[in-house]
């Protein structure tokens, strides 16, 4: 008899703590594990903006996932496009744009989120988002080639337009960008002479009353006392009207000449979410607290594509789209699918949120480990601690370690690596959210593989 065939999808960090503990826990031949990732890495997602601002090298947030010392898992290099849960088969689209159905007896959505976006003239088009490993490097090439371009150019509003940065979402991800792209471009204009450092305005904007308003009051004050200390404008209850080429239209009438907008508004769940035809809340997948998708026989989903009672805080909570969550999550599911396979009950999720860390580059952050408020120096080595304990491989630690080192040491470089150079790659280029099928076509798609068998 053919073992069980378990399939993950998602290189979050959701699939590879399930992944992980499936590899550890399951005795060779219990069951067969394949992995559907476009990557054959996992990325550490909090540090992109370590990465935009030349912090951190790309190679050391991307951890390989063939490092396992119990590597067993076989990864199919593609993107889940549909999922037929009445006939059990997952429908892929590999790197080379080959469709091919893949069947299992338990299916694990981990497809985690895309970029959240509104229906905004202009913003598909003209706005760089911070969701990928791609992106993230596209960003520092196009914020460093703005420098250079400006510092060329003998036209004024060319170069008041080259020199405004304007982020959206004043979120961890939009907040952390904004500080450290914003001290990557004060760094740098001391090597273009012919630039004055006081036409370079970066720009923080949210529609939300308040910054980072899971830090609470006090250190969502302090993060934004750190923001305007280094001359970033930010705007709240403000958002984007309209994204021009070269200019930003604000709700509030401002139009600024703009050339960089980069858009972190939140995220919302993987598209695949709704190929299932399944029950949601907030775009994501209704599931039990066991992580179970009712009415489905073998699905499991967890991470930001899964709305996970949180029965810690209770009163119908749902579990914020964290790593800390998806990281554990990830586990517990694994454990509940072993027990599914060896007949013994399944566990509930509960988990206390631990705190919250925000780095805003330098000695600069904020932090709320175990409801514990934090500002400067000490909460940088909480944020930092925290980030660097995360990582799973010690090849990994070491890079990010050492390139931390490196920065404090010798300080930024400006170095710019053609990246897409000749194509202004925005939001409809990195995360490809047009590639999934309707259900009619996710049912063309495996019956004719069935006439085919």
């Amino acid at each position: 008899m053919a073992p069980p065939r378990i399939l993950v999808v998602g290189a979050g960090f959701a699939g590879i703590e399930c992944v992980r503990r499936l590899e550890r826990r399951l005795a060779p031949g219990e069951a067969e594990i394949t992995l559907v990732t476009p990557f054959s890495y996992q990325l550490y997602l909090p540090l992109l903006p370590h990465v935009a601002a030349g912090v951190l090298t790309p190679q050391s947030v991307a951890v390989s996932l063939r490092r396992s010392s119990r590597h067993r898992t076989r990864i199919v290099p593609g993107g889940a496009i549909g999922v037929d849960t009445a006939a059990k088969v997952c429908v892929i689209r590999k790197i080379t744009d080959e469709i091919v159905n893949e069947p299992y007896d338990y299916i694990v959505l981990a497809a985690g989120s895309v970029t959240r976006t509104f229906d905004i003239p202009g913003l598909l088009d003209n706005a760089r988002g911070m969701k990928t490993l791609a992106e993230a490097a596209y960003i520092r090439d196009h914020v460093i080639a703005q420098l250079d371009l400006a510092d060329a150019s003998q036209d004024e509003e060319e170069r008041a337009s080259r020199l405004r940065f304007v982020v959206v979402g004043g979120g961890y991800a939009g907040t952390e960008t904004a500080a450290c792209l914003q001290r990557l471009t004060t760094s740098a204009v001391k090597r273009y002479p012919r630039l004055d450092p006081k036409l370079i305005k970066w720009h923080l904007i949210d529609i939300a009353p308040k910054l980072m308003p899971e830090l609470g009051d006090k250190l969502g004050l302090s993060a934004l006392e750190v923001l305007r200390k280094r001359g970033i404008e930010v705007s709240l209850g403000v958002s984007i009207a309209e994204a021009g080429p070269e200019q930003v239209t604000f709700t509030d009438g401002r139009v600024l000449p703009c050339r960089t907008l980069i858009w972190t508004a939140g995220v919302a769940a993987s598209p695949l979410v709704a190929t299932l035809g399944a029950e949601t809340v907030r775009g994501r997948l209704a599931v039990t607290p066991e992580l179970k998708l009712p009415g489905s026989d073998g699905v499991f989903s967890l991470g930001d594509a899964a709305a996970v009672p949180d029965l810690a805080k209770g009163d119908g909570a749902i579990c914020p789209p964290t790593a800390q969550h998806a990281m554990r999550q990830g586990r517990l599911l694994a454990d509940n699918l072993i027990a599914s396979l060896r007949g013994r009950p399944l566990r509930n999720y509960v988990h206390k949120d631990l705190g919250l860390v925000v780095d805003l580059g330098g000695t600069d952050a904020v932090s709320k480990p175990l409801g514990i408020e934090l500002k400067g120096l000490p909460a940088q080595a909480v944020a930092r601690g925290y980030h660097w304990s995360a990582l799973r491989t010690n090849v990994a630690r070491t890079r990010v370690l050492t390139n931390w080192m490196l920065n404090a040491v010798a300080g930024d470089d400006f170095v710019r690596t053609g990246f897409q150079s000749r194509k202004p790659a925005t939001l409809r280029d990195f995360e490809y959210t047009d590639s999934y099928l309707t259900p009619e076509q996710i049912k063309e798609y495996t019956e004719s593989a069935v006439i085919r068998h």
